[in-house]
């Protein structure tokens, strides 16, 4: 199998897609597709329907992909350079306090080389991924990508629109102090605004209370939101509405805004597919697409592990790095590459 692609929903129900792909504008009608782009929306053609479908569980997907016999991949980490992610966060962080941005997320990424074995085999840690995180996969003939993310973009049955706002981060057992930091609560408030004011523009919005989601290691708080639509909404039309949100991108979500977030990940050389929409479309209509971070990607011997943050007004450079490096360590837990 040259190329497929795969997705895993918390309650453990998981599709593979085998290609080639017909790819598509709009989400088809019959369900059976995959969304698959990058963080700038550049595919115009992102829905993914695939040669064959299959439902699949733990137990067999390393025979669906011909896994048996390879081994889990030993990668060498290279040092991630702080000298372009410190010039980031210090320009970024001089925007926030004159107020030309409220938000913006850069992303560091650690680069390792691959030993020996096989990347694909991390995909049986995608599929035992906790219950309150979605797996996913896009692998063609020579690299691809795959997490586990506990964070949702939108998933849309019938005429409901469900989301979350999933931001601020701590270790486990720190509780008590995040509960009361502003500077955590401000950055998720921040994203909780971005959604109400766009998810208003479809119906009326309804909020649960924050509140604390624990995954992987780590902690984030969490708000989720929900919409009665008016009417059926293609959700390819709501991809652009939501992403990218402020937990990923930057607030405001204008062109200058734009321009600069795709300034730094370039400058700091982010994998695409990182906080990019990816999901899939039930043959009943159910759609769900999360956003892709808790990943990594390869190319050949090349490893990318990507993690970002959130600079408001209220972050410090030292408490920023250590959470970068805190979720890198959850996605190398989660994956099982942390021996």
């Amino acid at each position: 199998m040259t190329e497929f692609a795969l997705f895993r929903l918390p309650d453990g129900r998981a599709w593979l897609g085998e290609g080639p792909f017909t790819p598509q504008a709009e989400a088809p009608s019959e369900g059976g597709a995959f969304y698959i782009n990058d963080f700038d929306l550049s595919d115009q053609r992102p829905w993914k329907v695939p040669a064959r479908l299959h439902s699949v569980t733990p137990e067999d997907l390393p025979g669906a992909i011909h896994l048996n016999g390879s081994t889990t991949p030993r990668i060498h980490w290279a040092k991630p350079a702080t000298e372009w992610f410190k010039m980031a966060f210090r320009r970024i962080r001089r925007d926030v306090l004159v107020k030309n941005i409220e938000k913006m997320v850069p992303v560091l990424t650690e680069t390792g080389t691959l030993i020996s074995g096989d990347p694909r085999r991390l995909l049986n840690a995608v599929m035992q991924a906790p219950a309150n995180m979605w797996g996913y996969a896009h692998v063609s003939q020579d690299g691809g990508f795959l997490g586990a993310t506990p964070e949702l973009l939108f998933k849309t049955h019938d005429e409901t629109l469900e989301t979350m706002a999933l931001a601020g981060t701590a270790k486990p057992g720190q509780q008590d102090a995040f509960l009361k930091d502003l500077k955590e609560i401000d950055e998720h408030e921040i994203v909780v605004r971005f959604l109400i004011d766009r998810l208003s523009t479809l119906g009326q919005v309804v909020r649960q209370p924050r509140t604390l989601c624990e995954t992987s290691g780590l902690v984030h708080f969490q708000s989720s939101l929900s919409v009665k639509l008016a009417e059926k909404v293609d959700p390819a039309k709501l991809v652009p509405l939501l992403h990218p949100t402020p937990a990923v991108g930057c607030l405001p979500r204008d062109e200058v805004s734009l321009a600069k977030l795709r300034e730094y990940r370039q400058q700091l050389q982010v994998p695409g597919f990182f906080g990019a929409p990816f999901g899939f479309i039930e043959t009943n209509g159910t759609t769900h697409v999360v956003v892709a971070i808790r990943g990594l990607r390869w190319d050949g011997k090349t490893i990318q592990l990507p993690s970002g943050c959130g600079i408001v007004g209220g972050s410090a450079f030292d408490h920023e790095w250590r959470e970068l490096r805190l979720k890198r360590e959850a996605v190398l837990r989660l994956l099982a590459l942390n021996s």
